[in-house]
């Protein structure tokens, strides 16, 4: 019998990636030259953030999605971090709500008007303070309002109720910086990679790790949970330092389910996974590439259907929610691509090519919604509930009727479980030390260059006054 290639049938197979036309991207923006490994963008059905470089602080801008074409340079501002801004996250139910850290060690909430700034907003309407050293990472919880999850330096995930503007639970497993948070559909767990070469399945609730897999020959960057489907997928670096994409069982993390190298290029991978159309993309840093693949139940897993190709290299991607979506155009996913170099945001849409212009049932299927499945206090007490779904061909222009408000609240010492978590501050890291060690050697080189003008100085003076003296005048 002869050997015939195994033909699969997928929707998905033809989907491709269409740039969005020049007067439809954001041009003339500064973005942050920082190098922490995060997107600095984030993007809703109105808004789109981007972080900024500026002097001084931490800034970030928000724009209508409408004002596409060039920002101005004097263009108005979210500034009132005292560091650099290292994350910044929608609110999924309150689309003018964002939350941002910053190196300042503090989580800020900030509340964006209507049509957006006028003038830059320097104060935000809840400020959070748990961290003992700069915080990396923010995330929403999926189904419940007004959770915030924030991971620091300092080795904690603080799990902030923004009903009381207090931490609440705090998760203290992780031995070096996190990398990555990510949850299932309903929220119920968490999946965290970390700096310790561990990926650790987590019940945030109570901070008991349930799963832990420790990655000796593929060292995790990035996890993300492939939907209802008890499976995680990790981005890394294999043994021989190519990049490299992992499939695990969320159930048990002893052996990864299948690895497969991609490349062996050094830029960090992001994975982004829609649960609605099973498909995976890859986009690398500081590359113009995004593979994208279709994930099955059944061996192999992974199918790959193509890669869109870009020369333009990004430094980060936000993605628009499915709510935010063109169906019309059968539009499936949108990134928001960073392009440092030129100062350019650019919208890339993935499309599935279709000729009839009704409604294509088959590829929106019901979707998370933009209300809550739960209030804080009920997600505190145990319960977990799935995602409020919404339908796109009747809802996807529905916005949300809820709005934030902020507890009125004194600063003080905060305690959770029996530590005062700006008391209780971890070992300095080496990355730590020698930053501390050159900072110093460069203020010891600054304060010897000022020492050595001071004695030419004084030099200078000294033959003055000895010439003054010698001269015939004074004779």
């Amino acid at each position: 019998m002869s050997w015939r290639p195994q033909y699969r049938s997928s929707k998905f197979r033809n989907v491709y990636g269409k740039v969005a036309s020049r007067e439809h991207c954001f041009d003339g923006i500064p973005i942050t030259k920082n190098v922490h490994d995060n997107h600095f963008c984030a993007v809703n059905a109105r808004f789109l953030a981007i972080v900024t470089e500026s002097a001084g602080g931490g800034s970030f801008l928000v724009i209508p999605l409408e004002q596409t074409g060039r920002i101005e340079p004097n263009y108005p501002k979210v500034c009132g971090h005292q560091g650099n801004v290292l994350d910044i996250k929608w609110n999924p139910f309150i689309e003018n709500i964002i939350a941002s850290c910053s190196e300042d060690t503090s989580v800020r909430i900030w509340e964006i008007p209507e049509g957006g700034l006028k003038r830059n907003m320097t104060e935000a309407v809840l400020e959070l303070y748990g961290h003992s050293r700069r915080v990396g990472l923010v995330e929403w919880h999926p189904t419940t309002n007004n959770i915030l999850f924030s991971a620091g330096y300092d080795y904690k995930v603080l799990i902030w109720n923004l009903d009381i503007g207090e931490p609440v639970k705090m998760i203290d497993c992780h031995t070096d910086v996190i990398l990555c948070m990510s949850f299932n559909t309903d929220g119920s767990l968490l999946a965290t990679t970390c700096k310790d070469k561990k990926l650790r399945v987590v019940e945030p609730r109570s901070g008991r790790v349930l799963q832990e897999a420790s990655c000796k020959n593929h060292r995790v960057n990035r996890v993300v949970f492939l939907g209802s489907t008890k499976r995680l997928l990790t981005t890394g670096v294999s043994r021989w330092n190519t990049r490299q994409i992992a499939l695990w069982d969320q159930e048990d993390l002893s052996m990864p389910l299948i690895e497969e190298e991609i490349d062996g290029l050094s830029g960090l991978l992001f994975p982004f996974y829609d649960a609605d159309t099973h498909m995976l993309y890859l986009a690398g840093k500081g590359d113009g590439n995004i593979r994208y693949y279709e994930i099955g139940s059944e061996k192999p897993y992974l199918s790959y259907l193509m890669e869109f190709r870009s020369p333009a290299p990004q430094k980060g991607l936000g993605v628009m929610p499915k709510h935010g979506l063109d169906v019309s155009a059968c539009e499936v996913f949108r990134f928001y691509k960073l392009v440092t170099l030129k100062g350019l945001i650019e919208p890339i849409s993935m499309i599935v090519p279709r000729r009839s212009e009704t409604y294509q049932e088959d590829i929106y299927p019901m979707t998370p919604g933009t209300e809550p499945a739960l209030t804080p206090d009920e997600w505190l007490s145990g319960v977990n509930r799935d995602p409020i779904l919404m339908s796109l061909k009747e809802g996807y222009k529905k916005t949300s009727k809820m709005v934030f408000k902020a507890p009125v609240r004194e600063k003080k010492s905060v305690v959770v479980n029996g530590i005062d978590l700006l008391e209780n501050v971890p070992p300095r890291t080496e990355n730590e030390l020698l930053r501390m060690f050159f900072r110093q050697q460069d203020e010891i080189r600054r304060l010897k260059d000022e020492l050595s003008q001071k004695d030419i100085r004084i030099r200078q003076l000294q033959l003055e006054l000895k010439n003054l003296r010698n001269s015939p005048k004074n004779n």
